[in-house]
């Protein structure tokens, strides 16, 4: 199962580039053998500005996907919950899992009406860079907890 990062902007070189990077390419390497990858960050521009337009440039990234919605009213999961239900969604033959992350307003409620899935990473506000990171991070750490490796420790 392939795994995608469909995020509205582009992130300039950053630290927080170089975590999105480091996890991107960890997840990918490790989830080989798992059928689970490889691991892709795709950014997207929107033409105009706005939560409708900038879900029109996402919806080419979701064809064939099944899809969860970043976003703070979603649902938040422990990590081992959020490895289970990426194994679960691999082992029931879905061939690519796409996190959708939006703009500084975030997504458009109809695009996130139509995902199959929520996620929250707690009820603060998190810059975009660092929700990127972060929304890495947790994809490796679910790869590697799949995997046996003793990277997560409960």
């Amino acid at each position: 199962m392939k795994i995608a990062v469909v995020a509205i902007g582009r992130l300039s070189r950053s630290p927080e580039t170089e975590l999105v990077k480091l996890y991107v390419d960890r997840g990918t390497a490790a989830g080989r053998s798992l059928g689970l990858g490889p691991v892709e960050v795709v950014e997207v521009e929107s033409r105009k500005p706005g939560k409708a337009a900038e879900a029109e440039a996402l919806r080419p990234h979701l064809a064939d996907s099944h899809v969860i919605a970043c976003d703070e009213r979603g649902k938040a999961r422990a990590s081992r919950a959020f490895a289970e239900e990426i194994g679960t969604l691999r082992d029931r033959g879905v061939r690519r899992l796409v996190f959708l992350i939006g703009g500084a307003d975030g997504l458009d409620p109809e695009i996130v009406k139509a995902a199959q899935g929520t996620l929250a990473f707690g009820p603060q506000t998190w810059p975009h860079a660092l929700a990127r990171a972060m929304l890495c991070e947790q994809v490796y750490r679910a790869v590697s907890i799949l995997a046996g490796s003793p990277y997560h420790r409960d």
